[in-house]
């Protein structure tokens, strides 16, 4: 095993090229565009990376440091008021300077002056740490890159792939069966060994009631019967905020489903390998909350809080997919990681003893914990070795464009 700067500097190289390489099948055009201004370009996404090892790591221990383009500062600053101003992140494709190609150097520039630091450096335990949620970070945004890119192609008439390979079609998929989990007093949150964000702890204990979950995630079959059953049109199955959304047109199908394109062909799913016929087999995705809640009280079940998410999936495998959610292989507790993050009833909130980091670090999560609910079990699009038990996304309960399925519980 190599001495441990090399293991860093190794891992700092393997996750920035894959964020060039996600890039790879995109054109400069594709690269500066945003769809809605809850997404982002992909140049700014490789940009804003760049920006995070600058400003928290290089700016504060490279010697003689200057800043590789003094504009930069604001231009790729996303949250962090107390770095400064910022570019408004609605307009974030209005960037058509700096060019893609001046990314990319800057890029590059920055690495060459990462991967001298880190040989300087060699024993700097505070600064491994630093490295470390750089590239957490950046693992984060190349899963907003994949989801970014599918809102930003499906906003295109023409329904282009962002990959050619053909979406193989699913086997039959294992019939639903339920878990039963005793609950009881549980440990909730990150033990403290190896990486995790700061919302993942304090560990602390949660007493969990004796309940059931799905031994699978609900699939596009299983959805589209509570839409032709009329789950859209039954208030009674909404919560007040969702049944508005439902009125004025917003909800009326999972966000990529596309009824009859092709002369009148029947549902069909947008997907990152293009417009698809749409698979009954395969877990449902790009739903809101409000949308898993209606389905599972349509169902006569509810969703899973997330201390009982975490106190069930303790024991199942981390697994990645394969850029759109796989239909579940395997009997007994599946898909819990790596097909669909999961809607939780969970409200995101601090873990009790939660404190912030000092500095402009602890805006990461912290300052988010209002108006969110929490999805467990990472997606499709999250990378290999990005996923672990105690992970927390949180979106506001509309959200959809994020590879976001349902999991039931009772």
């Amino acid at each position: 095993m190599g001495a441990p700067e090399h293991r860093l500097a190794t891992a700092y190289e393997h996750v920035r090229q894959r964020s060039l390489h996600l890039a790879e099948p995109l054109s400069a055009e594709d690269c500066g565009a945003q769809s809605m201004p809850d997404a982002s370009p992909v140049k700014w996404h490789l940009a804003h990376t760049t920006w995070f090892f600058e400003t928290f790591i290089l700016e504060q221990r490279e010697p003689g440091f200057r800043p590789h383009d003094p504009a930069f500062r604001v231009l790729f600053n996303s949250y962090y008021n107390g770095v400064g101003a910022k570019h408004p992140r609605p307009q974030r494709g209005l960037l058509t300077r700096p060019a893609l190609a001046d990314v990319l150097a800057y890029r590059a520039a920055v690495d060459a002056r990462m991967l001298r630091l880190l040989a300087a450096d060699p024993d700097d335990a505070a600064l491994a740490a630093l490295v470390e949620l750089g590239l957490q970070h950046e693992q984060q945004h190349q899963e907003l890159i994949l989801t970014d890119v599918k809102h930003l192609l499906s906003r295109n008439p023409l329904y282009p792939a962002y990959v050619d390979a053909p979406l193989p079609a699913s086997g039959p998929v294992e019939p639903l069966a339920w878990i039963d989990c005793d609950g009881g007093l549980a440990e909730i949150g990150h033990t403290g060994a190896g990486f995790a964000f700061d919302n993942e702890s304090p560990r602390h204990r949660q007493f969990l009631e004796p309940f059931a979950l799905a031994s699978r995630l609900v699939t596009n079959g299983e959805y589209l019967e509570f839409i032709e059953a009329g789950g859209y049109r039954d208030p009674a199955l909404w919560l007040s905020e969702g049944w508005d959304l439902v009125a004025n047109g917003t909800l009326a199908a999972p966000l990529y489903w596309v009824d009859g394109p092709v002369d009148g062909s029947g549902w069909h799913e947008f997907t990152l390998h293009g417009l698809q016929p749409l698979d009954p087999a395969r877990p449902v995705t790009h739903v809101s909350m409000y949308e898993a809640d209606a389905y599972a009280r349509w169902r006569g079940a509810r969703l899973p809080t997330e201390g009982e998410w975490e106190f069930a999936a303790r024991d199942a495998a981390l697994t990645c997919g394969d850029l759109h959610p796989r239909a579940a292989g395997s009997t007994g507790l599946a898909q819990m990681f790596g097909e669909c993050w999961q809607w939780t009833a969970s409200s995101y909130a601090p873990y009790p003893g939660f404190a912030p980091a000092a500095g402009a670090l602890g805006e990461y999560n912290g300052k988010f914990m209002v108006n969110q609910y929490v999805l467990r079990g990472a997606s499709c699009a999250t990378p290999h070795g990005h996923a672990r038990l105690t992970y927390r996304n949180f979106f506001p309960a509309g959200a959809r464009w994020q590879f976001s399925g349902i999991r039931l519980a009772r």
